[in-house]
Formats: structure tokens, C-alpha cells, sequence
């Protein structure tokens, strides 16, 4: 079955939503390049033409010429995009102001920080991230009776080495609406409960999280990007996906790097579904995002992360789920 085909079938299904987006991406492939023409030089004595102007002298020319001057406009400031980087203790974001969501959020985790029980939540309180211009930040009233969660993207629990760095996981840049019956509060915590198992295989842990907003196949045949907006006046979109990027890092200067990419609808999912029905190439995921997250890792040093774990969620109770971290299981 082709991606494409594969994609159609599955977007049918909010639980293979993922599935479903993932492909329909990964099945866009870019067009070969042209190869360069090749050239010869010619040992005769008739004159060659002079090559033409390099780039940037042409541009410039061109711009002493020109009648009007567009980039005058940055006179009055630069319109954007602009990326609100929020580097905290336990977290690192960069936040889109167009959605009010983070574009990613960052963080780290290691047996050590997960060992540590400084942070207790019940001393947080969320909060509206200060550092972004006020008519492009997430408002907590913009929550209120919207119907989905304030979903943390770095879980309060990962945090927990220190109270300062479980507070800042409580800012608005580093929530989304998340659906909660069926979601933040069940599968996709058994989701961040399987990120924090991973410390028992691999010494470091980065996990990159952020939301997506994925097409979807209308009954017409044409494929729409659509999603609701909180608040009043409206003013946070609400994912349609999300997605975790995962690096489990052997702990070696120069070693490898288990590479997993998983994408979750924003909607319930079954406590029996198979966490790795929603993994997905990592290129996929980059596609969907227009993000990059591993250009700088060489393909000798990346394995596959469902290769070498069980790629499996634990379907537990909170309070159960909080008071131990059993071992992953290796692949055989």
C-alpha cells in the first residue's frame, strides 16, 4: 500500500491521525535537482564572452538603479517573524506568537534529575509568560470553560529537582489546549510516563515537544487545515496533533543517539492502542513542524529508538505511575 493510499484510509480515524498525517507528508517527495551541465574549455584562439556579474554585485547595482526601496520599511521595525527564545532552568522554548503556543519546547532529563523530590506541584500556580508582548501572549482566561486542558509540553514531573524549575513549567509558554478525558490526563501522560522510563536504558534524555496543526481530507477530495480558537476574543489555536522528537544519548563523547519521532492526535486514544502506531519518520515530523532537529547528527551515530527499547506506554493510575520508574525492556 502506497503512503499516499495509506494516508487517505487512516485519516478517517482520529486515533490513526497521526499515522495518517505523518505519511501524507513523508509521500511529498522533492523533485530531483538538475545535474550540472558539463563543460569543457576550448583550446581555441577566438574570444570568449566575459562571465556575467556575480550575484551580489548585480544586486546592488540593481538597487542603486531602482526607483523605490522596500526594505525603507524596516525603518518603522521589523515585522516578524520573531521567536520569543525563553531559555529556563528546566526548559528551553521558543514560542510562535501567531498561534500563542510554543513552536517547541526543549528539556533534559537524566536518572539523576528524575531521582530528585525537591519540587512539589501544589506550590505552582500557572501563569502568563511575561517576557512576550502582551498582545501576543496566552491569557489564563483564555482557558476558562474552553473545554480542554492547560497540557504542559515538559511535564511538571520532570521537573521536579527543584521547585524553581518545576515553576517554570507552569508558564503559559509552555502549555497548549490539550483534550483531557482521554488525553492529557490518560494516554498522553502514560506517553511522558514511557519519555521518563527511558533514564533506565539511556544516562541523558532530550526530548523536544510541540504542538502541530495537520491537514485533513474533506468529503470534497481536498485536503484543509482546520482548528478552533480559545479564548474571547479568540485568541489561542488549538492543536490538531502533537509531537515528541526523542534523543536517547549513550552517554559517550561522540556516541549514538536513538532517534524516535511520534505524533498523537489532540482527541481521546484507547489505553490499549500501541504506542508505536504513532511513531513516524523523524522527517516527517520536521516536514509538518518546519522545524529542524537532528541536521547536525551524523547518520553513523543515529539508531532507531523503537529498534532498541520497547516502544510500549504503561497504562497506570497517577498516583501508581508516580511512585516508581520500573526498568525499560531492551529489544531482543
Amino acid at each position: 500500500m502506497s503512503k499516499t493510499t495509506l494516508a487517505i484510509i487512516a485519516a478517517t480515524s482520529a486515533a490513526a491521525g497521526a499515522a495518517a498525517s505523518a505519511a501524507f507528508y513523508s509521500s511529498q517527495k522533492r523533485p530531483n535537482a538538475p545535474l550540472p551541465t558539463q563543460t569543457s574549455l576550448s583550446t581555441a584562439s577566438t574570444s570568449t564572452p566575459a562571465p556575467p556579474a556575480p550575484a551580489i554585485a548585480r544586486t546592488v547595482a540593481a538597487k542603486a538603479a531602482a526607483p523605490v526601496d522596500p526594505s525603507g520599511v524596516f525603518q518603522y521595525g521589523f515585522p516578524g517573524p520573531v521567536a520569543d527564545l525563553r531559555p529556563a532552568a528546566s526548559l528551553t522554548s521558543s514560542f510562535d506568537r501567531r498561534t500563542r503556543n510554543p513552536a517547541w519546547v526543549a528539556e533534559h532529563i537524566t536518572p539523576a534529575s528524575l531521582a530528585m523530590n525537591v519540587g512539589d506541584r501544589k506550590h505552582s500556580y500557572f501563569s502568563e509568560d511575561e517576557s512576550i508582548p502582551e498582545k501576543f501572549r496566552g491569557k489564563l482566561k483564555d482557558y476558562f470553560r474552553s473545554g480542554y486542558d492547560r497540557g504542559h509540553q515538559v511535564p511538571a514531573a520532570d521537573a521536579k529537582w527543584s521547585q524553581a524549575a518545576m515553576d517554570d513549567t507552569f508558564a503559559l509558554s509552555n502549555m497548549c489546549p490539550q483534550v483531557g478525558d482521554g488525553f492529557n490526563r490518560d494516554y498522553w501522560a502514560h506517553f511522558e510516563d514511557f519519555c521518563r522510563r527511558l533514564t533506565t536504558h539511556y544516562p541523558s534524555v532530550r526530548i523536544v515537544t510541540g504542538p502541530l496543526y495537520l491537514p485533513r481530507k474533506e468529503r470534497d477530495g481536498k485536503w484543509r487545515v482546520s482548528y478552533e480558537v480559545i479564548g474571547d476574543p479568540p485568541n489561542i489555536a488549538v492543536p490538531t496533533h502533537f509531537y515528541k522528537v526523542i534523543f536517547g544519548e549513550d552517554g559517550k563523547t561522540g556516541g549514538n543517539v536513538a532517534l524516535g519521532a511520534f505524533v498523537l492526535p489532540n482527541a481521546p486514544i484507547d489505553s490499549g492502542k500501541p504506542l508505536q502506531d504513532f511513531e513516524v519518520p523523524l522527517g516527517a515530523v520536521e516536514r509538518a513542524s518546519g522545524l529542524d532537529f537532528a541536521s547536525k547528527l551524523p547518520d553513523t551515530r543515529k539508531k532507531r529508538l523503537c529498534q532498541e527499547v520497547s516502544c510500549s506506554v504503561m497504562v497506570r493510575e497517577y498516583k501508581e505511575r508516580q511512585k516508581s520508574l520500573p526498568s525499560m525492556s531492551p529489544r531482543r
